[in-house]
């Protein structure tokens, strides 16, 4: 028996106003008439988020290891997120081993009520210490053998590197070669190291304008070259790491830019303080700071990123995009982010004021209510 929900539908085409039926992949979508959607206060129906970038949630920290990832993916599905990448931190490297052996049993079976865990987001420790932000100090020189040693034991999708650094470069068309996107970010290089790095094979930008050199005119940095070059980027929309304005000038400068959480321990918790790899960090007023009181990370979630686009001005269909169709491109997973026949049923369906109300992992209807344990 399949289940079948029906509202404005978002669909590679665009909108209709019909019912999709599903079980564990979608098998129609059925449309009654062209449809905008919201426009009669039915349920709007949109493709699963897919978070390119997250650390923790509900308590719980993925350099924890053991149980964290299965924590994190089912406190996001709650918010939509229906296909997430387990994110580090810069560690010593038994710690980023230990992180990626228990996202390994999450990546290979899903945990029931959760989302969908496609792999990890390397982002330390191959940074400049020039460029750490809230990341602890414990950086290396990149290695092919050092890289190929963590990929065998969890699948690296992505990896954030500062391409200035000495070797750096050279590394990038052999992580290319292994199916990993090369992301620039915690780099203090130059414009130039940026479209050198681009060139390379470098793929995207890790949380634009964060943790890298600027975009002034008489000394254009890495964000400059973002701008100028990119065709994928990540953003954290919270609103707080990056000003609107500036948003809105990557929304012109690069075409598929999309939006990740950066989301940490602090996400769903109340305000105090949590743990950021070793970091102690502080939820205050929706965001995570350091002691020193600079961000570190976010408390952003995926259906907050959609409200505080369309806040900004996108319309519903882009600032979907930039959550879910986008993201998977960039991954090439080719059956999700998308409502059409054949697809994975990963789905969100929202009310008028864009809460989720019901979301399906692979046709999984997760409970919204349900807690989320953190780890002691």
């Amino acid at each position: 028996m399949l289940n079948q929900i029906s509202g404005n539908i978002l669909t590679p085409s665009g909108w209709i106003h019909g019912t999709m039926a599903f079980d564990q992949r979608i098998h129609a979508i059925g449309h009654d008439a062209r449809h905008t959607a919201g426009a009669d206060g039915t349920l709007t129906i949109l493709p699963g988020f897919i978070d390119l970038h997250v650390h923790g949630a509900a308590g719980t920290d993925i350099m924890q290891g053991g149980d964290a990832g299965a924590i994190v993916a089912r406190t996001h599905a709650r918010h939509g997120t229906t296909a997430l990448l387990g994110t580090t931190l810069t560690a010593r490297e038994p710690a980023i081993r230990r992180a990626l052996e228990g996202l390994a049993g999450v990546i290979a079976s899903r945990p029931a009520g959760g989302a969908r865990m496609l792999g990890v987001h390397l982002e330390g420790p191959f940074l400049n210490i020039h460029r750490l932000g809230a990341q602890p100090p414990d950086v290396m020189v990149a290695s092919l053998a050092q890289v190929e040693a963590l990929h065998a034991i969890a699948p690296i999708r992505v990896l954030t590197m500062a391409p200035e650094v000495p070797g750096h470069l050279e590394l990038i068309p052999a992580l290319r070669g292994m199916g990993i996107r090369v992301q620039i970010g915690h780099s203090a290089g130059t414009y130039d190291d940026g479209v050198a790095a681009l060139n390379a094979g470098a793929a995207g930008f890790t949380h634009l304008y964060n943790g890298m050199t600027g975009s002034g005119h008489h000394d254009p940095g890495m964000a400059a070259a973002a701008l100028a070059h990119a065709e994928y980027a990540e953003i954290i929309p919270d609103l707080q790491h990056v000003q609107p304005g500036a948003i809105r000038a990557a929304l012109r400068a690069i075409p598929r830019l999309y939006g990740v959480t950066d989301a940490t321990a602090a996400t769903g918790m109340p305000d105090g303080e949590y743990a950021l790899g070793t970091q102690r960090v502080f939820k205050c007023q929706g965001c995570v700071r350091l002691a020193t009181g600079s961000l570190a990370g976010s408390v952003l979630t995926m259906d907050q990123a959609l409200r505080n686009f369309v806040g900004l001005g996108l319309d519903l269909a882009d600032a979907s995009n930039r959550l879910s169709r986008y993201p998977a491109d960039y991954l090439a997973e080719t059956e999700r982010g998308r409502l059409q026949p054949g697809a994975w049923a990963d789905i969100v369906v929202l009310d008028r004021d864009l809460r989720p109300v019901a979301v399906y992992v692979e046709g999984e209807a997760i409970d919204l209510t349900e807690p989320v344990t953190p780890t002691p």
